[in-house]
């Protein structure tokens, strides 16, 4: 069925964004994966494309599209290369972009907004810690005010772009004693004193993703690197994480629709016992179902994506979104590699990287058990 939540333009947005991808980022996979990063030539070409900038003002370099349908179709076309692609951008100008416009004083966005656009400032999120998980509300790390300035102490773990980020989105505690109510956040950049990284993380997948550690030892920063209000930062926190998680979403789903048009066409084309093994009863029976649950979930999500497009997106459905479709996407990768046989479990065959790529899906941006518990309460169970 074809979707009717996207017009003329958003289609020529999409074209664009493939041909940039066809030209400068498939023939580099390879380089990418053993870097276990992107380079910075590729952020500030990303840049000059206009992909940075989708969330962000003219006047900061943005395009100010004002339309998530724009960002939506630029993550289905990442998740038509690989997982990576859409989680490091997606970090950098899907969710760190619009804390910077939504909470930020005219000064910081100055500051700040111009780099993100161009891919000269590249940027993270530090919420999660090693002992936290998905308990944002448990944060150990702390900032206390000295005069005009907070001090940070603490470590992030799992920071996608944290390697080479040159500005990280902090959130630390400033009020113990209020717990959920006492996080506040700060844009950290890498030149303060205090501030460190760990090693690359070596993941299971997406390699081509920039992960790492990150610390802070008595890092130093000013009233003025406060992003939002003081003790504010888990609301700031609950209140951007539908469209991170919306972004999860659309690109889980994109990403294994585009495994499953390949593995069709595999299955069409190699035979056993004499027939492609897509005709045989099992396989054909396995295909049909796997091609209707992507397209049932995409018409959900594609709701989904109007819905935020026009600010009437809830927590609850996208936390339904992200769940249900890193749930899709595991089961229907799964398949496929068991559809592709031994050549599923090699390297150089896509449907494996994906299969290993997607597997963290059911656990970043809150778990999936994390998602249905929201879901349950909303239910009042």
């Amino acid at each position: 069925m074809l979707s009717s939540i996207y017009d003329d333009d958003h289609e020529a947005f999409r074209a664009a964004v493939g041909e940039f991808l066809a030209r400068e980022v498939v023939p580099h996979l390879d380089e990418y994966a053993t870097a276990k990063g992107f380079p910075r030539e590729l952020w500030k070409k990303a840049g000059r494309q206009g992909l940075l900038g989708l969330e962000v003002p003219e006047e900061y370099g943005g395009s100010d599209a004002r339309d998530y349908r724009y960002n939506a179709v630029m993550f289905e076309e990442l998740s038509r290369v690989n997982m990576a692609l859409p989680s490091c951008l997606g970090i950098h100008a899907d969710i760190v972009a619009p804390y910077l416009v939504g909470l930020t004083t005219p000064e910081q966005r100055e500051r700040w907004l111009p780099g993100v656009c161009s891919g000269e400032l590249l940027t993270a999120v530090g919420m999660t810690e090693p002992s936290g998980g998905s308990d944002l509300a448990a944060l150990r790390t702390t900032a206390v005010r000295d005069g005009d300035e907070w001090v940070i102490n603490g470590a992030k773990t799992f920071i996608t772009n944290g390697y080479s980020a040159d500005l990280v989105l902090v959130a630390a505690r400033t009020s113990p004693e209020k717990k959920a109510r006492g996080i506040t956040l700060f844009a950290v950049e890498a030149t303060r004193e205090g501030f460190s990284r760990g090693r690359k993380l070596d993941k299971v997948g997406q390699d081509e993703s920039d992960t790492a550690e990150l610390f802070f030892d008595d890092v130093r920063v000013p009233d003025a690197n406060v992003v939002g209000e003081v003790d504010h930062g888990f609301i700031h926190m609950m209140n951007f994480l539908p469209q991170e998680r919306l972004q999860s979403a659309v690109t889980n789903l994109a990403h294994a629709a585009h495994i499953l048009d390949e593995t069709v066409q595999y299955a069409r084309e190699r035979t056993a016992f004499g027939q492609a093994i897509g005709s045989l009863q099992y396989n054909k029976f396995l295909i049909a179902d796997l091609v209707t649950r992507v397209e049932v979930t995409e018409a959900y999500v594609h709701q989904c994506v109007l819905a935020h497009a026009h600010g009437n997106l809830t927590p609850i459905d996208a936390a339904k979104a992200k769940w249900w479709t890193a749930q899709v996407q595991n089961d229907v990768l799964d398949a496929c590699v068991q559809l592709y046989g031994g050549y599923g479990f090699m390297n150089e065959y896509r449907v494996g990287r994906a299969w290993r790529d997607a597997r963290v899906t059911k656990i970043w941006a809150g778990s999936n058990e994390i998602m249905k518990e929201l879901i349950g309460r909303d239910l009042n169970l």
